[in-house]
């Protein structure tokens, strides 16, 4: 993918996903190492780029890409916006 997010496009995914957010994983789409479906994670950043830097429950720190891959927001960090 060559596309990248406009400033206006990363704010909002830093505010819909501020470090913090706990997130379970439906569906990841890596055909060589992908996190399992069911894995709960941590939301550790939002980087430059989009990617959503995770803490997987199984040591894992792969990121998400909120186009390509499948997921569930289960809780917000206290004090965010819509927890």
């Amino acid at each position: 993918m060559n596309y990248l997010p406009s400033r206006e496009e990363i704010e909002r995914l830093r505010q819909r996903y501020p470090a913090g957010t706990q997130i379970r994983l439906n569906h990841m789409d890596d055909p060589f190492a992908p996190v399992p479906p069911g894995t709960v994670g941590e939301v550790t950043m939002v980087d430059d780029g989009g990617n959503i830097h995770m803490r997987w429950q199984n040591g894992r720190s792969l990121s998400l890409i909120e186009e390509a891959d499948d997921f569930t927001v289960i809780a917000k960090p206290e004090g965010s916006a819509g927890a």
